[in-house]
């Protein structure tokens, strides 16, 4: 069953860059085998993580083909075609090969604000066409816009090739909502890397996780832990990745996560404007903070 490709950790990959804001293809390299040898279900690759909008068409279709050749097989392929523009998305499914990759993550519409019809039919417009199954994103910081739990369980029953959703709204009480009536094997992914253990005990699957490719060991064992109704191990793995998780958020999504896996040795901390790098203050406390994580993991050993 395709969905069972997708349960338990993925995680949404950076673009790394260099100096000169070229990709850096031996650190996504790294990067890629950090994560599947640290036990990872699966990868995404160009996520809002990724900073896909940050990217040129052709430049999607490099990091996608290097992604694809670098995993080898080894692990399940999620690809990113999203945007605001229906027409556009679809001229870029259309014409991307497919070969290596398992499933499509489609965030909303962002900036447009559309409204719960024009969502139904964009998404349904999509998975017409895509050749691959279709994850929804719902992260209404960045889109702007709510993917309500009725617009999800209409997607869910009346389109086949949508097989989940990554939900990112930090609304509780919607996630179940989904969870209480969608149909059995519709996916429900976290989107937020602090509330997994909170959602995966509501139900869901497991999580597209930002954390979770710097320290792929801990995440997914935390993950692996709920799928089995571990809860008590469960939230001991949570909280030794609470404080650096806040820590890679705190000022904004990807400069945190860059920063982590330049200490970790992995790939530099560059981004792309508008995006920027975090404050000195908080690259000393993540600093500390990766350090005495590795103390504690080494004391464990």
């Amino acid at each position: 069953m395709t969905q069972r490709k997708f349960t338990g950790t993925g995680v949404a990959l950076v673009t790394p860059f260099n100096s000169n804001a070229e990709i850096d293809y031996e650190g996504l390299r790294r990067l890629i085998n950090h994560c599947i040898d640290g036990g990872v279900e699966y990868v995404v690759s160009l996520g809002t993580t990724g900073e896909s909008v940050n990217l040129s068409k052709e430049e999607k279709k490099e990091v996608l083909d290097f992604t694809v050749s670098v995993v080898n097989g080894r692990v399940p392929i999620v690809a990113g075609f999203g945007g605001n523009s229906t027409h556009q998305i679809l001229r870029e499914i259309e014409q991307y090969h497919f070969n290596g990759i398992d499933a499509i993550l489609s965030v909303s519409p962002y900036y447009n604000k559309p409204t719960q019809e024009g969502i139904i039919a964009h998404y349904k417009t999509l998975a017409a066409v895509a050749p691959r199954p279709v994850i929804l994103y719902n992260v209404p910081g960045r889109t702007g816009s709510n993917i309500k739990a009725e617009t999800t369980l209409r997607l869910a029953n009346e389109t086949d090739n949508i097989i989940g959703i990554k939900e990112a709204s930090g609304d509780f009480t919607q996630c179940m909502q989904i969870f209480k009536n969608k149909p059995k094997d519709f996916l429900l992914i976290s989107g937020d890397d602090n509330f997994t253990l909170g959602l995966m005990a509501y139900g869901f699957d497991g999580v597209i996780s930002v954390v979770g490719q710097a320290f792929p060991n801990i995440f997914s064992e935390m993950v692996r832990c709920c799928l089995r109704g571990d809860y008590t191990t469960a939230r001991t793995l949570h909280y030794q990745l609470n404080d650096i998780t806040d820590m890679l958020f705190a000022e904004g999504n990807p400069g945190g996560i860059k920063y982590a896996l330049e200490v970790l040795g992995i790939c530099e901390g560059y981004l792309r404007l508008p995006l920027y790098p975090v404050s000195e203050h908080l690259r000393a406390k993540m600093r500390k903070a990766i350090h005495a994580l590795h103390a504690t993991a080494d004391a464990h050993s």
